[in-house]
């Protein structure tokens, strides 16, 4: 059923107002972000193009100009509030992380790695740079690879770490298959990160794994 087949009350704008944003589906919400359809269409439909094509809201979300546009009613404006949509989440979740004094627990870091690189639909190595109480001092994502994994140099990484004049750090990288599961190779990398910054007597807190449904951190589970 379009939008304007649907009763007033049971249009998009109206259900948000009495229900609230978390009582919409996920098509609804896009139907508000899209503002209106193709001609002969309206903005329900156009969004269940999207997710048809794409197949779940966070991959909507994640795509680029090109793939959204293909959709027949989606042009560069429409395309643009979805893109803005996405980044203006991550800088939410990113907030909390910039205004904490320090960052201990996984949890802190966590939220913003999820953030940051949770929907990404290839590999992204990044690392959180930090003073001598384990503040924040700057996000770096220093390595980018294909939907199977991204090289990291751990010389790089020592090389930002000194640059930043940080005395210790916390990395993390996405999965994009979804599923926050470190592999051997990632507990290899780890190893030898911890052996090139304590050279330089910097302190690798934790790495972080995160996908769409959670993250796994390697200090909790000894590697580190």
């Amino acid at each position: 059923m379009s939008i304007k087949q649907r009763p007033v009350s049971e249009q998009p704008r109206e259900r948000l107002q009495r229900a609230g944003p978390s009582g919409l589906s996920d098509a609804e919400l896009l139907a508000l972000l899209l503002g209106n359809g193709p001609a002969g269409g309206d903005a329900l439909g156009l969004a269940f193009d999207l997710l048809d094509r794409c197949g779940e809201l966070g991959k909507v979300l994640a795509a680029g100009q090109a793939e959204l546009c293909a959709v027949a009613g989606v042009g560069a404006a429409k395309a643009a509030r979805l893109q803005a949509a996405l980044e203006l989440g991550r800088r939410y979740f990113q907030g909390p992380v910039k205004a904490r004094l320090s960052l201990r627990a996984p949890n802190d870091a966590a939220r913003f790695f999820r953030a940051q690189l949770g929907d990404l639909p290839h590999e992204v190595f990044a690392c959180l740079f930090l003073d001598t109480r384990h503040r924040l001092i700057r996000y770096e994502a220093l390595f980018r690879g294909s939907i199977d994994g991204a090289t990291v140099h751990p010389r790089e990484v020592v090389k930002r770490a000194l640059h930043h004049n940080a005395a210790a750090m916390i990395v993390g990288h996405n999965h994009p298959s979804g599923v926050a599961e470190p592999s051997e190779a990632d507990r290899g990398i780890t190893l030898k990160l911890v052996r090139a910054l304590e050279l330089v007597e910097i302190r690798l807190l934790d790495h972080l794994v995160v996908g769409r449904e959670g993250h796994v951190s390697l200090a909790e589970l000894g590697w580190i």
